[in-house]
């Protein structure tokens, strides 16, 4: 079985060595398996040249490539628009390779363009979530020492202050706008200069070209660190032998190209097989399923919460075009999977991934699908569940998630490489349980186990109960601080319409959790909320549950 240490990294292709010299120790990395057919990747690699370059040379140029609201480009198109970009970032603005370029833009073509074109001038891409305010885009700036922003011109408000706050540290190369009309100025109207095509720059298959901040479910973002050929990988595994992705498929989906679910669901992954992916903004359940059905959309990419409420809505859309639909970003309750099913006849493929992996790890379709199960392993990586001395735990035993393969969590400069490596596995602070058969079972985050009266209860457990009674639209449960046990049980539950938040609703769902599961796990407090607080991507921040 390979393992790649950093002592093997090849001679980088850069000239900016910020992101080696960054890079955690070598005694700190995860190991790498490579041993997969197809992830025998060459030393001189820039993803692009693979992902776009290729699929011209291989006769796909007039395919489409990248669909939005307002435009619709051929692989052709979308290789001149990434070739004038790069000709913008490299000639006009003078950066250089190694140079990190922090991005801000909701899904659409000019979005994705941004993305290809600095991965193939040899500089990193550094994305960022359009819902980001300047305090926190001023502590990815200075964080990533970013050189040039590429930016959305719907979006410059909070770069602008970003810039002017100070606390970033500045921008050397300054920013560049884009779907900026009007604007001598703009990405576009440079990039009208350059006709000619770009060479992809020399890179390493172990350069970084992705710096990905994690979203923020602990309150405090992490930059992780991803090489050419990390990028490629994640399109060899799971969309290959998971999703069993296709050349006629349209991808569609929610999550921004900024996360790296949207990013490989919705961008890497159609590119690696010569098929489509449908970006578009704002995003609602109804628009999603409207636009399934005006696309022909095959496949979706979007989070629990979102096929929860497409599941009411789907009987007056012809969905008939999709074949397979996607749930990542959190846990998929079981009732959200079977109401999906239900209303589609489709069983969801459900999926573990991390920021830190880059995408999913963890999964199973067709028949290989264990409703209650996320899944087994993904072709390409290993998983297991660690007892608390750090041992491989016996079958239905909740443990720690450990997980490696050909992709790794290499964190930007952060103490917390230390707990999230741990003996060459990468713990996701995810709590498991496999069974006998290999499949793995999501119990509750680490760090949102319950302790009561000595009791384990996992959160996710008690939601996937409430969430089977009628009157709940949406629930988070914590540990809430309690003298007397240690913790309770508290459930935050959004009523659907029509239902009132009265002391005999909270009674009555206390009661429906005691008659389905254990009744030491029922909720001893119930709070109602209009909306649960989340992030861009839709995970729920527990944290701000425990400390509202």
């Amino acid at each position: 079985m390979a393992k790649l240490n950093a002592a093997e990294l090849t001679p980088s292709g850069y000239t900016d060595g910020f992101a080696r010299a960054h890079l955690p120790p070598t005694d700190q990395w995860p190991a790498f398996l490579f041993d997969l057919p197809g992830l025998d990747y060459p030393e001189r690699l820039n993803c692009v040249t693979e992902l776009l370059d290729g699929a011209i040379a291989r006769g796909e140029g007039e395919r489409i490539a990248v669909i939005g609201e307002h435009e619709t480009l051929t692989y052709a198109q979308l290789q001149a628009r990434v070739d004038s970009f790069a000709h913008v970032l490299r000639d006009d603005l003078g950066l250089a390779t190694g140079n990190r370029v922090l991005l801000r833009g909701a899904n659409n073509p000019a979005m994705a363009a941004a993305v290809l074109a600095v991965f193939k001038a040899g500089c990193i891409a550094v994305p960022t979530m359009p819902l980001l305010r300047a305090r926190e885009l001023a502590t990815i700036i200075g964080k990533a020492k970013v050189d040039a922003v590429l930016c959305a011109a719907a979006l410059r408000e909070e770069i602008d202050a970003a810039l002017e706050t100070g606390d970033s540290g500045g921008v050397a190369h300054g920013a560049l706008f884009f779907n900026d009309p009007g604007n001598a100025r703009s990405l576009e109207a440079l990039a009208a200069r350059h006709q000619a095509p770009f060479a992809a720059a020399d890179s390493a298959a172990d350069d970084v070209c992705l710096i990905s901040f994690t979203s923020g479910t602990t309150g405090i973002p992490k930059g992780t660190m991803h090489f050419h050929r990390d990028v490629l990988a994640i399109c060899d595994c799971f969309p290959r032998h998971t999703l069993g992705a296709r050349r006629d498929d349209i991808f569609i989906g929610t999550p921004p190209l900024a996360f790296t679910f949207g990013l490989g669901g919705l961008l890497l992954f159609p590119l690696r097989v010569g098929a489509a992916g449908v970006l578009l903004e704002k995003l609602t359940p109804d628009t999603l399923l409207a636009n399934i059905e005006k696309y022909r959309a095959t496949v979706c990419f979007t989070a629990p919460t979102f096929y929860r409420q497409m599941a009411a809505l789907a009987a007056a859309y012809d969905l008939s075009s999709l074949r397979e639909t996607v749930s990542a970003g959190e846990a998929l309750p079981l009732p959200t999977r079977e109401a999906w099913q239900a209303a589609t006849g489709l069983a969801m493929i459900d999926g573990i991934g991390a920021t830190e992996l880059l995408h999913i790890f963890i999964s199973a379709a067709g028949a290989d699908i264990r409703p209650g199960a996320t899944g087994k392993p993904v072709p390409g990586y290993q998983a297991c569940v660690l007892d608390a001395s750090g041992k491989p735990a016996a079958p239905g035993q909740v443990g720690r998630l450990a997980v490696k393969g050909p992709t790794g969590c290499r964190y930007l400069a952060d103490e917390r490489q230390l707990a999230y490596v741990v003996d060459g596995w990468n713990l996701t602070g995810d709590a498991y349980e496999m069974d006998a058969d290999g499949y793995f079972y999501y119990r509750s985050r680490t760090d949102d186990m319950i302790i009561s009266a000595g009791y384990n209860i996992a959160g996710a457990e008690v939601e996937d109960v409430l969430l089977r009674h009628p009157a709940v639209a949406e629930c988070g449960v914590v540990g809430c601080p309690d003298q007397e046990r240690g913790q309770v049980v508290e459930a935050h539950v959004v009523l659907k319409p029509g239902f009132e938040a009265t002391p005999e609703m909270a009674l009555a769902l206390q009661n429906f959790v005691k008659a389905d599961i254990a009744p030491y796990k029922y909720p001893r407090s119930v709070k109602f909320a209009d909306k649960l607080p989340r992030t861009e991507t839709g995970k729920l921040q527990r944290f701000k549950l425990r400390h509202p």
